[in-house]
């Protein structure tokens, strides 16, 4: 009776909504520049951390942020470690049976990368027999296995680490996000020499929902709640704002675009 009555304990704990706490932990990265990254003295800043200050400004909730290495991060929500996630996290139908998702918070299309001019185009007959990189586990990756069959895939475990295992020639081409691709590569001393392939690709809906905020199973009031600051910080220009300040060109969802 004590094991069955300490399990009802722990699960109702954790189908309290986080609101009902003093403060609300969010869990972040820090490796995944211009969305979050750390500097020598230890500050956190990038897109996911001012999306995570602003809707606790709107929330009018006090929030602490909780570092967290990436692959660590569902564990860590499922274990109590935090109580949601801003970490450039995919919506996928796998993570959905994991945790639940706000609305999508950004949506950036997918690029190659390669040595210039090693590469006029990305096609799958072109690139047979290619070693392409991206990163483990993602709906990049997914999208790869699924369209280039006669391609060797080389994941890794970080999305910077696709390029610097491109830099260092254990692949023939990147496939990741345009934009990291762009800031942590390509506009670093180490991607000289190395350029974007062709256009950017937006993956389709079943591969790719756009990038959302992760929730404990149930916690219907924290996700209610942060969509709702979501929705108020794109209609009244704040999200704009933030985005301007990394961003040359839309990231808003396309739910939420005019």
């Amino acid at each position: 009776m004590r094991t069955i009555f300490a399990a009802l304990s722990i699960a109702a704990m954790f189908s309290t909504s986080a609101l009902a706490q003093d403060v609300v932990r969010i869990g972040v990265e820090g490796n995944y520049p211009p969305f979050s990254q750390v500097a020598p003295d230890g500050t956190l800043s990038g897109f996911d951390i001012d999306i995570a200050n602003v809707i606790c400004e709107r929330m009018e909730v006090e929030c602490t942020l909780v570092q967290q290495e990436w692959d660590g991060m569902i564990p860590a929500l499922s274990a109590n470690k935090f109580d949601m996630i801003v970490a450039s996290m995919t919506i996928t139908d796998e993570r959905k049976q994991a945790v639940d998702f706000s609305d999508p918070y950004y949506d950036v299309p997918s690029r190659f990368v390669a040595a210039e001019g090693a590469f006029e185009g990305y096609s799958p007959e072109e690139l047979a027999g290619k070693t392409i990189i991206v990163l483990r586990n993602s709906p990049r990756a997914k999208y790869l296995e699924a369209t280039y069959p006669e391609s060797e895939i080389l994941a890794v475990d970080r999305e910077p680490a696709v390029y610097l295992e491109l830099a260092a020639g254990r692949g023939d081409i990147a496939f990741g996000s345009s934009v990291v691709s762009g800031e942590a590569f390509l506009n670093q001393p180490e991607g000289k020499g190395f350029a974007q392939v062709g256009e950017t690709i937006t993956l389709t809906d079943s591969v790719d929902g756009g990038v959302g905020i992760a929730f404990r199973k149930g916690d219907e009031e924290l996700r209610t709640r942060v969509n709702e600051a979501l929705v108020e910080i794109m209609e009244d220009g704040t999200y704009d704002k933030m985005a301007a300040t990394y961003f040359d060109f839309d990231i808003t969802p396309p739910h939420a675009r005019d």
